[in-house]
């Protein structure tokens, strides 16, 4: 422990004192490393069951119910995980082909003392398969930068360090504003283009049209640059290539890395199909990459430093940084934006009272359909920014989050020794009555302070909130927070208020698997929206 807070501090001194003052990242983390968790062993150790005890799931019965025949063989990987708890309660113990047991809990109240315990360097299992391609099959690329979404311990927290006084200042995202404010304005045009002139509704293909927009938003970031995938350069091949092999990314990477897998061993077809997936998107992005940095270095920007681009901003820290960081961007920013836009969209298109109730809400900031978004207008949308969290907690991005645990837990009665894996299991819990009330229903309001009408009338505050804040967690905890959830939230709430003000969303089908659980939850319906233009 020690060691790990000496080589901490070693970092964050290496960091200018003007960032270090205004990253909110570094300020966490040694917030963190200053409140380590005692060494010893925790209360009730003693008198706990040893880890042994805990339910384990039979590695013999799993695989057999995962072969064809078996009752797992087409059940998506959250539907398996809650027969397992109903079969072996809140706390069980999964086997994994080549490692240790992996430990599951479905209680929001290990979530928090496991999270409490994670240390400076939080350690996230999973994204095995893509570190072992920027190690070791790729390692010549990367130069030993392997970026944040598969490295743990040191390498992590240095990557980490190094990009976080670019993209966790607030101010960053003020510089966007207009830019993702154009590829909104594209993307509803593109609505009007390809909706049917009578029933209104989109193409059932819609998702690859909001690929596009995700992938354009999150362009005007990385590479400081619009790619034009909406309209200009829309027959573009490799955007289509891009999109084909992040499906395949997230969908195989979900068997590999939650299912047991003998790929460490044998190089299984599947393992050989994501690795061939990662060269294309490595191939295509960093093809992006290179073309904004040949585009910087013909146009060297004279702008003060406090309004450099993000792009600019990462290469004047480390050129490699800057090419993994804006790769990682690419990947990360555009099936997770389009899952959680489809779970707004879906949301709003089941509940038109609460859709007219954001609207109006909008109609305050945009007087006019193509009126432009403001600093001071993007701090008042309340009902949106609780709109948005509802949406999640109905349609989440993942089944749970993860870690291994830098201290000895117990645990439901059970002693759980440090270094264990862990996988918080959230699904289930987010609509379940007993931790959410009315836990099916749309209720943005849940996330409003109450009104003073609703406090006059003796209404609760709390009588919607969650039973512990520890169960809804979309974009992570402490230091291992999401790093672009800024990014993320501007361009969710950018577009998501200029489409409601335009248009007036319906969904006239079924709702039922709506998503299915890859290595995130992607959309499984056609999403034939209906589009209808707003009067005023």
């Amino acid at each position: 422990m020690l060691g790990q807070r000496v080589k901490l501090q070693q970092l964050i001194r290496a960091i200018p004192i003007e960032q270090r003052k205004q990253t909110y990242a570094v300020s966490n983390a040694l917030n963190v490393a200053e409140n380590e968790a005692p060494v010893g062993k925790p209360i009730g150790w003693d008198q706990a069951r040893p880890y042994t005890d805990i339910p384990k799931v039979s590695l013999f019965h799993f695989l057999r119910h995962l072969m064809p025949g078996g009752k797992y063989h087409k059940m998506q990987y959250p539907d398996i995980m809650l027969d397992m708890r109903r079969q072996h309660g809140p706390l069980f113990r999964l086997p994994a082909l080549g490692q240790d047991d992996i430990l599951v809990t479905n209680d929001p109240h290990h979530f928090e003392q496991v999270l409490r315990v994670e240390g400076p360097w939080p350690e996230r299992p999973g994204n095995n398969v893509l570190h072992h391609f920027r190690t070791v099959t790729r390692k010549e690329f990367y130069k030993g930068t392997a970026g944040m979404l598969s490295t743990q311990g040191e390498d992590w927290s240095k990557f980490r360090f190094s990009v976080n006084p670019v993209m966790m200042q607030p101010k960053t995202v003020r510089m966007y504003y207009q830019k993702m404010s154009a590829v909104n304005k594209e993307f509803i045009q593109r609505i009007r283009d390809i909706r049917d002139s009578n029933t209104l509704e989109v193409p059932e293909n819609f998702e690859e049209e909001i690929n596009r927009w995700t992938l354009e938003s999150v362009s005007v970031v990385a590479l400081d640059k619009q790619l034009g995938l909406i309209n200009a350069n829309r027959n573009d091949p490799k955007a289509k290539k891009l999109f084909e092999a992040l499906y395949v990314f997230f969908e195989i990477s979900g068997d590999l890395e939650m299912k047991p897998t003998i790929w460490r061993y044998v190089a299984t077809p599947k393992f050989k199909k994501l690795i061939s997936a990662l060269d294309e998107i490595q191939e295509i992005t960093s093809g992006y990459v290179n073309e904004a940095l040949e585009r910087l270095q013909r146009e060297p920007s004279d702008k003060p430093d406090h309004e450099k681009s993000v792009l600019e901003k990462l290469l004047k820290t480390n050129e490699q940084i800057a090419i993994v960081m804006a790769i990682d961007m690419l990947i990360a920013g555009v099936d997770t934006t389009t899952t959680v836009l489809t779970g707004v969209l879906l949301s709003l298109s089941k509940n038109p009272e609460k859709q007219e109730k954001l609207r109006e809400e909008i109609r305050q900031i945009l007087p006019n359909k193509d009126s432009e978004f403001t600093e001071a207008s993007m701090k008042n949308m309340p009902y949106l920014r609780a709109v948005i969290k509802e949406s999640l907690r109905l349609y989440p991005l993942a089944l749970g989050n993860g870690r291994v645990i830098k201290s000895d837990l117990v645990l439901n009665g059970y002693q759980v020794p440090n270094k264990t894996q862990i996988t918080m299991l959230s699904t289930g819990l987010l609509t379940d009555n007993d931790h959410y009330p009315r836990g099916k229903e749309f209720l943005p309001e849940r996330w409003m302070r109450p009104s003073k009408e609703a406090a006059a009338n003796g209404e609760c505050p709390h009588a919607l909130k969650a039973s512990s804040p520890f169960i809804y967690l979309p974009f992570g905890f402490g230091p291992r927070m999401c790093i672009g959830k800024r990014i993320v939230e501007m361009e969710l709430e950018l577009g998501i208020a200029r489409l409601i003000r335009n248009f007036n969303v319906e969904f006239n089908y079924p709702t039922e698997n709506a998503f299915k659980s890859v290595l995130i939850n992607t959309p499984n319906i056609p999403l034939k929206f209906k589009f209808t233009d707003v009067k005023d």
